[in-house]
């Protein structure tokens, strides 16, 4: 029962740190590495499927974002969402290889759904990106190079 427990809190702490809320997931991760209880592989498909899944989470909220731009308690001013989306089309779906990047992943993913990123190609970069992220934070973890 331990093991599902460990699996279920790594997935939580990875899905909800995609989101927009401030969380970080990482250190959850190097915990159960380091604890040699569990298959390093199966962490990181945990780690990596729950965080690109909060990442689809903030692609879900910024294709509804359009709707609510005029109500008094949007978060983001008016100039400041056409600054961000002004940014994502300079640089395109590319850019959403620093999905893993604290601080502007996360507004990233809410800007790639709002100018409608397809599905597919966000959820091919993003799992890319947060997948590496993971790999290489293990890979210093145990020591793999």
């Amino acid at each position: 029962m331990l093991d599902i427990s460990a699996y279920l809190g790594l997935f939580l702490a990875a899905l909800l740190a995609a989101t927009i809320l401030p969380l970080q997931s990482e250190a959850a991760l190097v915990g159960l590495l380091l604890s040699d209880a569990f298959a390093p592989w199966a962490l990181l498909l945990v780690a990596t499927t729950g965080n690109v899944l909060g990442s689809v989470i903030n692609w879900l909220l910024g294709r509804s974002l359009e709707r609510f731009r005029d109500r008094r308690w949007f978060p983001v001013s008016a100039s400041g969402l056409a600054r961000a989306q002004r940014g994502y089309q300079l640089y395109g779906r590319w850019s959403l290889l620093l999905s893993w990047v604290p601080l502007i992943g996360d507004p990233l993913t809410v800007i790639a759904g709002t100018l409608r990123e397809p599905l597919w190609s966000f959820l091919l970069l993003v799992t890319l990106a947060k997948g590496a992220r993971y790999l290489v934070l293990a890979a210093l973890t145990l020591g793999w190079f």
